[in-house]
C-alpha cells in the first residue's frame, strides 16, 4: 500500500507538471506539494469513511451534520471566525516579537508567499480550493470530528482539547503562527461543542481561511 501510495503520488506530480507546464525547481517543488497534499487529503477521507462503515455509522449521525438547530450552528460559525481574525492577528505580531527578542527572522508561509509574488492564476487559484475548500473539511474531520472525541470518550476531555489544538497548530510547520492556530484550533473545538454540528467548525475555518486568503491577495496588489 505504501508503495502504490509513492507510486501514485509520483505519476500525479509528474501530470501536473506537464498539464500546467511548470519549469524550474520552485515549479515542481509546488505541484508536488500539491499533489502530495491533495492525496493525504484524498486519503483521510478515504479511511473516515471506512471506520464510520465499520462503526455502522452514517455522517450525518456521526458529526451532527443533521442537527435541528443547523442555522444557528452556521451563524455562530460566521461571528467566530470573524472576531477570531483580529486577535489571531495581535496573536501572530505578538510571536513575531517573540521570535525578534530571541533573535529569530519571522518568514511568511510558503503558501502566502506563492500568493502574495506568484504571477501564475492556476497556482493560486489551487491554493485558493486548498485553503478554502479541501483544508478545512478534512482537518475538522481529522481533529474535531475524529480524534477530539476519541481522546474525549477515553476520559480524557483536558487532553483531548490542548492535544488536538497543539497537534492542529504543529502540522502547519509555521513557528510565528503556532499561537495563533493553537487558539483558533480552541475556538473551533469550543463551536463543535457547543453546535454539536461539525459543520460548524468548517464553515468557520474555510471564512477564516478565506479572509486570511483575501488578505494576501490584497497585500500583493498593493505591494
Amino acid at each position: 500500500a505504501l508503495l502504490m501510495g509513492l507510486g501514485c503520488l509520483g505519476l500525479a506530480a509528474y501530470g501536473l507538471d506537464k498539464w500546467f507546464g511548470l519549469e524550474g525547481s520552485d515549479g515542481r517543488r509546488f505541484v508536488i506539494s500539491m499533489a502530495s497534499t491533495f492525496m493525504f487529503q484524498g486519503l483521510v477521507l478515504v479511511l473516515v469513511q471506512r471506520f464510520l462503515r465499520e462503526n455502522q455509522l452514517a455522517w450525518s449521525a456521526a458529526f451532527g451534520l443533521r442537527h435541528p438547530r443547523w442555522g444557528r450552528a452556521l451563524a455562530l460559525a460566521v461571528g467566530a471566525a470573524i472576531l477570531t481574525v483580529p486577535v489571531n492577528m495581535s496573536l501572530m505580531w505578538l510571536s513575531q516579537r517573540l521570535m525578534e527578542w530571541q533573535s529569530l527572522e519571522p518568514v511568511a508561509q510558503r503558501a502566502v508567499e506563492v500568493v502574495q509574488t506568484s504571477t501564475r492564476v492556476d497556482q493560486k487559484v489551487l491554493l485558493g480550493c486548498l485553503a478554502i475548500v479541501t483544508a478545512p473539511v478534512v482537518e475538522e474531520l481529522l481533529f474535531r470530528g475524529i480524534f477530539y472525541p476519541a481522546i474525549k470518550q477515553a476520559g480524557y476531555p483536558r487532553l483531548a482539547l490542548w492535544s488536538t489544538a497543539l497537534v492542529f497548530a504543529a502540522t502547519h510547520a509555521h513557528l510565528p503562527t503556532f499561537l495563533p492556530l493553537t487558539f483558533f484550533a480552541l475556538v473551533l473545538t469550543f463551536l463543535y461543542e457547543y453546535t454539536e454540528n461539525l459543520l460548524a467548525p468548517i464553515v468557520a475555518h474555510s471564512l477564516f481561511n478565506s479572509i486570511n486568503y483575501l488578505w494576501a491577495l490584497l497585500a500583493s496588489q498593493v505591494s
